[in-house]
Parts: C-alpha cells; sequence; structure tokens
C-alpha cells in the first residue's frame, strides 16, 4: 500500500481560481487570480515524494540525501511559498526542476528556480516552445528569458539515479501539447501525469495549437496502466491524487468519446450536428470545469481532422519508445551542459 503521511492535506485552491490562471497557460494572466491568497500545501504520498497544491498544476517532489527534484513548479509569484514548502518536508533546495510540458501554469516559476540554481529538464518541443513566441488563437506568449528554458532536454525519455531510487521521464508524443513527459518515480511507485490527466475538476483540455490530440492522451493513459499496479499513486496534472482504478474510468472516458465521434464523424455528420449530440454528457458534471462537454468534443473532431497522433504513429511504428537513459544525474554538482537526443 502507498505510503501516506499523517499530516496529509487536501486540494485546497477552489476549481474558479485554478480554471481562471490556466486559461493563460501559455501567458500567465496574474491578474486574474489573487496569488497573494494561495496557500502552497503539501501531501506526502511515498517515502521521500510529495505533491505541493497551490494555484496551477500540481507539483510532484522527491527528496533525499542527493538533492531535491521538483516536477513543474506553478506560477512564479508562488515561488518562495513553493520552496518554504519544500523546506518544511525536510527537503535541501531544488538541484532538477522537470517540466511535464510547457504551459505557464506548470512553469511559470522556471526563470525563478533556475536563477536558484536549479538545472532545468524537459522535452525538446518544451525548450523550443518556450524560446519562441507561441500562437494560439488571438493569444500570443513571448519567447521566456534565457534563465527559463530546460538545459537538458531529450527526444524519447531520459532516466534521473538519485536517493536510492531511478526516475523515468517518458515522452508521451502529441497528446495534451507535443512536448509531454510522464514523470515515472519507479522505486517509489509514484507517477506524476501532468495534464495528461485532469483529475474530476475538468475534462481534458487538448491544446491543439500546440500539437495536440486526444489520441496522443488515450496513448499515454494506456501506456501509464499498463506500468502500474493497484498500489501505484498517480499525481495528476490538475484535481486531486488519484489510484490506477481513477484513471482506467478515465481511459474509458476517452474512449467512449472517441468511439461516438468517429462513428458519427464517419456517418457523414458535421461538427455541428456532433457537438450537438452532448456525447460527453456523461462526463460534464462540473459546472466551472475548465473544459466542458462541448470544447471537449469539438477537440476530439478536431483532433480526428488534424490527425498530428495517426501521422506520429505511421511514422514511428505505434508513437511509443522506452525511456532512453539519455543522460544520468549522479550525485555531483548538476553539470551546466545541454544534451540533446535528434532522433526525430
Amino acid at each position: 500500500m502507498p505510503f501516506h503521511h499523517p499530516r496529509k492535506i487536501m486540494f485546497t485552491v477552489g476549481c474558479a481560481a485554478a480554471c481562471a490562471v490556466m486559461l493563460a497557460s501559455g501567458a500567465p494572466a496574474y491578474s486574474q487570480t489573487d496569488f497573494n491568497s494561495v496557500e502552497v500545501r503539501a501531501e506526502q504520498v511515498a517515502p521521500g515524494v510529495a505533491v505541493l497544491f497551490g494555484a496551477g498544476g500540481n507539483i510532484g517532489v522527491t527528496f533525499g540525501p542527493d538533492g531535491t527534484v521538483l516536477i513543474d513548479d506553478q506560477f512564479a509569484p508562488l515561488t518562495a511559498r513553493i520552496q518554504a514548502a519544500i523546506a518544511a518536508l525536510g527537503a535541501t533546495p531544488v538541484r532538477f526542476l522537470i517540466n511535464t510540458h510547457w504551459h505557464g501554469d506548470h512553469s511559470g516559476g522556471n526563470e525563478n528556480f533556475g536563477r536558484a540554481g536549479a538545472l532545468i529538464l524537459a522535452h525538446d518541443h518544451v525548450r523550443e516552445r518556450m524560446a519562441a513566441e507561441q500562437r494560439r488563437g488571438e493569444r500570443v506568449t513571448p519567447p521566456s528569458p534565457a534563465a527559463a528554458l530546460p538545459v537538458l532536454t531529450w527526444h524519447d525519455g531520459v532516466n534521473l539515479h538519485l536517493n536510492g531510487g531511478e526516475i523515468s521521464a517518458i515522452h508521451a508524443p502529441h497528446a495534451h501539447t507535443d512536448g509531454d513527459s510522464i514523470i515515472w518515480f519507479r522505486t517509489a511507485n509514484v507517477v506524476h501525469m501532468g495534464d495528461l490527466y485532469f483529475n474530476r475538476m475538468s475534462l481534458p483540455f487538448i491544446d491543439l495549437d500546440s500539437g495536440g490530440d486526444v489520441r496522443g492522451v488515450l496513448a499515454a493513459v494506456e501506456r501509464v496502466l499498463a506500468m502500474t499496479n493497484d498500489a501505484t499513486v498517480i499525481i495528476p496534472g490538475h484535481g486531486p491524487i488519484a489510484s490506477r482504478a481513477d484513471l482506467m474510468g478515465y481511459r474509458d472516458m476517452l474512449t467512449e468519446v472517441i468511439t461516438a465521434v468517429t462513428r458519427e464523424r464517419a456517418a457523414g455528420k458535421t461538427l455541428e450536428q456532433i457537438v450537438a449530440l452532448q456525447l460527453a454528457a456523461r462526463w460534464d458534471v462540473n459546472p466551472t470545469g475548465f473544459i466542458r462537454g462541448d470544447a471537449f468534443v469539438t477537440a476530439v473532431w478536431q483532433s480526428l481532422e488534424n490527425g498530428a497522433y495517426a501521422r506520429h504513429a505511421a511514422m514511428h511504428g505505434g508513437g511509443h519508445a522506452e525511456p532512453a537513459p539519455a543522460a544520468t544525474a549522479a550525485p555531483a554538482t548538476p553539470p551546466a551542459a545541454e544534451a540533446h537526443d535528434h532522433a526525430h
């Protein structure tokens, strides 16, 4: 059974606040949220592994004698509170920072942590998108400062050997975005899924402008289910801690909606006609959800039209590769060098 700290603290920031900042996930609109009122709280889910809840994406933390690894970092105004919560766990300052993807509610604190000495790691596409202007509809996100950019990147994956355990970052191609990584704390039996998984608080957000595709999300979920067991603790990008059974329900929802939209599209129905069928209504139960049923069905239809994941799977024989040990972090001072696997 997973270890649960006796000081377990549940998700405390309301969905209204979380959804407001997510609306500006590429370019945080701090005016939409009163960050002064945000309390960063911790829930320890395994020995040496905890989750921090605040505003924005859920943060993973693993710590021990070789240093502290942070998974995502929410927004810049929260950095001091995140650092205080890490210290309260008995952990040292962050040595490594891994971004699950490029959105600002997961990487908004990068510059602060980078300047404080953390080595930032992420998928190739995360650095590429953060280093250049991004346009999503009418929203324009300027390039990030150099100190906020990942220094070590990967194509398929990377393994870190720290604190007596192993952490694998595994690329999930064309899913929530084109640069998502699943973070697998192998020894602790914990998985951080980033925004590949929205637990209870919203239907999935597929960022098609960033190379996302709902079929990539489904493939990523299937992959996590295949490598976990009933004792695995699953950290979603947003929402409370989940179990493997919770993730199975999410998989079933994705499968049913994708199958239904595919069927109706093949029958010749237009997008407007398919949306009118309310195919996701069974799961659209949160009136303040970031993504509601009509928006999710539209994203599924657009994914089928765009075919980003299907093209990737055709080119790569299915779309998955085992995490490559492209870099190994030893207990020494982290290198200030960049390592790429460019076998795209």
